[in-house]
């Protein structure tokens, strides 16, 4: 008899085992949120902390719009670096927020950007950040 009772509670105690393993593993894979996006052709999402978007436009174009963006919204700089390839610009807030843009040269004609505020990243500053590049070029 005891021997069928703990054949019974097995099966419950890999299912309770299995659950709690499925809800620490999705805890580990970050968040991921797909915006549509006022441009044809360009896809923002916002993931691990940060807004990546492709933007149909040169690096140069990117890199001169992202300058020109945080300095209308009177960011301290504090780093501009740039080769053909990619760039990064770190700026700070009026709070003492880190603002990190990166850039990758994806086609001739193709850059992804990617916006980071602060360490855990802010959506809504990220994406208004956004908004200002995409105004400038």
């Amino acid at each position: 008899m005891k021997q069928s009772i703990q054949f019974a509670k097995l099966p419950a105690r890999r299912l309770l085992i299995a659950l709690a393993l499925g809800v620490s593993a999705a805890g580990l894979t970050g968040c991921v949120a797909v915006v549509a996006a006022g441009a044809a052709g360009t896809s923002v999402a916002w993931y691990s902390g940060r807004v990546e978007a492709n933007l149909d436009q040169n690096i140069d174009k990117v890199f001169a719009a992202s300058q020109q963006a945080l300095s209308r919204l009177e960011f301290a700089n504090i780093s501009n670096k740039k080769s053909a390839v990619d760039a990064q610009l770190v700026s700070r807030t009026a709070l003492d927020k880190k603002v990190e843009i990166t850039l990758q040269k994806v086609t001739d004609r193709s850059t992804k950007i990617m916006i980071r505020v602060g360490v855990f990243g802010d959506e809504t500053l990220s994406m208004s950040i956004l908004d200002k590049i995409k105004a400038e070029l």
